[in-house]
């Protein structure tokens, strides 16, 4: 796999998070440790593949960690890395702006995040 050229640091970042299926990811586990159908249902939309995908490049990325307990049937927990916890204040800044401005872009979206919304930290 040939690497990609990056100039910008918010090229980084984008290259790694640049996603949103990532990004709501990593606020489901800013919560605490969570198993596979846990994060399927919190997160609208998303399918199982492209889950398995999402949590797959993280993992890689060392954002999360996986850990597969040999049960029957195995189970697997999913949680935040040092790495991964580090986001905190970028996320939280995502969030903030988004809380801050959502009204100016109800010409383009159905906005229904609640008002009393809070980032987990």
């Amino acid at each position: 796999m040939e690497k990609q050229n990056i100039n910008y640091p918010v090229e980084l970042t984008l290259a790694l998070l640049g996603d949103k299926w990532k990004i709501l990811i990593l606020c489901q586990l800013f919560k605490g440790t969570k198993r596979f159908n846990e994060i399927a249902r919190s997160i609208t939309n998303i399918n199982q593949k492209m889950l398995s995908k999402q949590l797959r490049s993280l993992e890689n990325d060392g954002f999360i960690m996986r850990e597969v307990f040999p049960d029957v049937p195995p189970r697997v927990e999913y949680s935040l890395t040092e790495l991964g916890y580090s986001l905190n204040p970028v996320i939280g800044a995502m969030f903030d702006w988004a809380m801050e401005h959502k009204d100016r872009f109800t010409f383009k979206y159905h906005i229904n995040i609640d008002p009393d919304l809070k980032l987990p930290h």
